[in-house]
């Protein structure tokens, strides 16, 4: 590939709208209220953000309280301030509750202690608590300054100097308790933290044939409870939310007998710290435990996770959600305007929005109003259509009606795995098998993918036959790289034998953190890792974002000896700091010619005196381990989505008596965006670069230049439009892709 090819394959990545420009602001950063894992990634994607754009970033320590109190709690951050962190749990600059910011004599001091270092930009982190504070903060913001300037605090100039206040939230919340956003900061590492005890629990429950009750937190909030049990196949869970129906004690006993009478070893009852029953009154982990040991005689223990969950290193997913909110944040933050309305920056989907933050806190609260009023369908309703639908999910895959109440469709659906195994590809199945039973279809699996489909390793399965699946890893049945290509006569024959009317298919086309952490302890050292991924860069350009790296070379980005010239002389200036470390990743067929070797090689002789490097080929150890709490959930709801619409193809079928030879019967469902969308093959095939399996066009490469800017690199990056707020309400026909 020559120059020219090269720089235009660039170019085309390089299509951002506009710098912004933070010269002469300044921005003040603080977290607030209780503390959860990815803290630490956001407040640096602030700070670094902060800097790059020009603007002075200052921490505000132990939150409102460190703003009320001023003087060494308010201090200006550097580059190195935020250096190492990412992997850190908590948060590094406090959290404090303040009863003095709720009085407006608090909230003056707080004023003046801002004003004092020109500080007009607000990033607050916190709970819908701490963002109403900042927002009664900047509705006050002026009144606030006249009066500093009447006791002679301040004078006049710097009342008109910074006249207003700009205030952008993020929330950071183990609870997914917000509404407005798909995901809050530090949600998915708690779901981790639950999903590894019960992954522990269910060894030692197996061995002794015991019930578990696990409580988890979640006071006014059942995600963590409700995703916990989708994600570990739960016998029963409990929210605040949607309280068991009454009678619910013997509906119960029944379901954890009907269970053990399937041999089924282990009973896992999952508790939302808030449960209530119908009547608002309280159901405890220990009036459940009494109720089975009185009613079924089974031994049952009790295990309350309490701050386990908010502690440990935060996941893959919380780093990278609360990187970019961070630098959205401070874009939001530099493109305000004294018009703009408090905001707060959201996931929706895979994209980043902002909303504004009265909306969001108005519907937060409406939430638990309707459940003070006992209106529980609404306040599932008010939770967004994304916990509606992990609820209806979990409903589905839990209970199984009785044979002679699920109406026959009379169809014959197959099940199965191709290509390389992934995890999650078990609750997929799973959640396939048991939705289509209750659709009445009869279920089959095919063992050993297109290969096991053409010799007749077909079986039918059952509703207790995939119990236990969501967290396992690999496949268990059995995949596959092989492609139907010579075998289309047989699979066709084995389709006509067992009558099979509909095939899912699951499949593809076919640990950077402990590596960084061995670097910290060791100075001017680079450590270079070689990701998976074929021609796709989404774990090598994800894991950078995620682990803080330096570089992380794709094949979506050509690069070139230059660039890799530039890369050893940045490490070299950095190792001049205090950060005396680099990472750097490579997708393993970013280049045919810069291998993994090579770039070791060159980083060695070019580092020579100034740093040593070590290299890391992670391998096929990325594909294994149990699948993770995402993984488990995204695995079952899309499968679930999937077995309904091939339902809803097969009764137009038989309506019309129609074959199925048209394009839309042939589809792919993913997300695009926000939404989970069926796309026909057809459609794809323009879509997609068959020679290397991957799409033409990639969403997250719109992500690059976040690890470059917080890489302290030169890079561009596409800004959403000014002052452009979505409503928390607005929401489109499509289905929501959230988690």
């Amino acid at each position: 590939m020559d120059d020219d090819d090269v720089s235009a394959r660039k170019g085309s990545f390089r299509k951002f709208l506009e710098h912004l420009s933070g010269a002469g602001k300044a921005i003040g950063v603080l977290t607030s209220g209780g503390d959860a894992q990815g803290m630490n990634a956001a407040v640096r994607a602030v700070v670094r953000m902060g800097i790059y754009v020009g603007a002075k970033v200052y921490f505000i320590y132990e939150g409102y309280q460190g703003m009320v109190d001023g003087g060494s709690n308010i201090v200006e951050a550097n580059w190195e301030s935020v250096s190492s962190i990412l992997q850190v749990g908590g948060t590094i600059i406090g959290s404090a509750r303040c009863k003095a910011f709720r009085t407006r004599e608090g909230r003056l001091k707080a004023a003046g202690n801002l004003v004092q270092r020109g500080i007009t930009n607000l990033c607050v982190i916190g709970g819908d608590g701490s963002l109403t504070g900042a927002n009664i903060f900047r509705k006050e913001w002026s009144g606030l300054l006249k009066e500093l300037a009447e006791n002679g605090d301040i004078d006049r100039e710097e009342v008109q100097k910074h006249a207003y206040l700009n205030v952008v939230g993020m929330v950071g919340s183990i609870d997914n308790d917000f509404c407005g956003t798909d995901m809050t900061i530090g949600t998915d590492s708690a779901l981790h933290r639950i999903i590894e005890v019960v992954d522990a629990i269910m060894t030692t429950a197996q061995s002794h044939q015991r019930t578990f009750v696990l409580e988890v937190m979640g006071r006014h909030c059942g995600y963590l409870a409700l995703v916990s049990a989708l994600a570990c196949g739960a016998d029963w869970v409990f929210l605040p939310e949607s309280p068991p129906e009454e009678g619910w004690q013997e509906n119960m006993c029944i379901k954890l007998s009907e269970n053990r009478a399937r041999k089924k070893r282990l009973n896992i009852i999952i508790v939302a710290e808030g449960a209530i029953d119908t009547q608002n009154k309280p159901i405890t982990s220990e009036q459940i435990k009494e109720l089975v040991v009185t009613q079924l005689g089974y031994d049952t223990r009790v295990t309350i996770l309490g701050h386990v969950q908010r502690g440990g290193t935060p996941s893959a997913f919380d780093r990278i959600l609360a990187s970019r909110m961070g630098v959205e944040a401070v874009v939001a933050l530099l493109q305000a305007t004294p018009e703009t309305p408090a905001c707060v920056v959201s996931l929706s989907g895979n994209q980043a929005v902002r909303l504004p933050l009265v909306e969001c806190v108005q519907m937060t609260q409406d939430v638990q109003k309707a459940m003070d009023e006992r209106r529980f369908k609404d306040a599932v309703r008010l939770r967004g259509r994304s916990f509606e639908s992990n609820l209806n999910t979990y409903k589905r895959l839990a209970i199984k009606m009785p044979d002679d109440q699920i109406p026959k469709s009379n169809c014959n659906v197959a099940v199965i795995n191709v290509g390389a195994p992934a995890a999650g590809m078990n609750a997929a199945v799973r959640s396939a098998v048991r939705v289509g039973i209750s659709e009445g279809h009869k279920m089959f699996a095919i063992y050993d993918g297109f290969e096991g489909f053409a010799k007749g390793q077909i079986k039918e399965i059952g509703w207790a036959d995939v119990g236990g699946w969501t967290g396992q890893g690999g496949s268990i049945l059995g995949t596959k790289r092989t492609l139907p290509g010579k075998s289309l006569e047989a699979i066709a024959e084995q389709m006509r034998t067992h009558s099979i009317n509909a095939l899912l298919i699951i499949g593809g086309f076919e640990t950077c953190d402990r590596i960084k952490q061995s670097a910290s302890g060791t100075k001017r050292r680079v450590f270079i890792i070689e990701t998976m991924g074929g021609y796709c860069g989404y774990l090598a350009n994800m894991g950078g974002l995620a682990a803080g790296a330096d570089a992380a070379y794709i094949f979506e980005e050509p690069f070139d000896i230059r660039d890799l010239q530039a890369n050893v002389e940045h490490l070299t200036e950095k190792m001049k700091t205090t950060i005396q470390r680099g990472l750097v990743l490579r997708n393993e067929s970013c280049s045919e010619h810069y291998t993994t070797d090579f770039i070791y090689h060159l980083y060695s002789e070019e580092g020579k005196g100034v740093f040593d490097c070590r290299k890391n080929v992670l391998g096929h150890m990325q594909q294994g381990g149990a699948p993770s709490p995402f993984d488990r959930n995204f695995g079952t709801k899309i499968s679930a989505r999937a077995m309904q619409w091939l339902s809803t193809k097969l009764k137009e079928a038989q309506g019309k008596g129609k074959r199925f030879m048209t394009d839309d019967c042939i589809c792919v469902l993913g997300i695009s965006k926000r939404n989970l969308l069926f796309q026909p093959v057809a459609q794809l095939k323009k879509e997609t670069d068959f020679e290397h399996r991957i799409p033409k066009e990639q969403w997250w490469l719109k992500l690059r230049p976040l690890m470059k800017i917080l890489a302290k690199y030169k890079a561009s990056y596409e800004v959403s439009d000014p002052g452009q707020l979505e409503h928390v309400h607005h929401r489109g026909h499509e289905e929501p892709a959230a988690i």
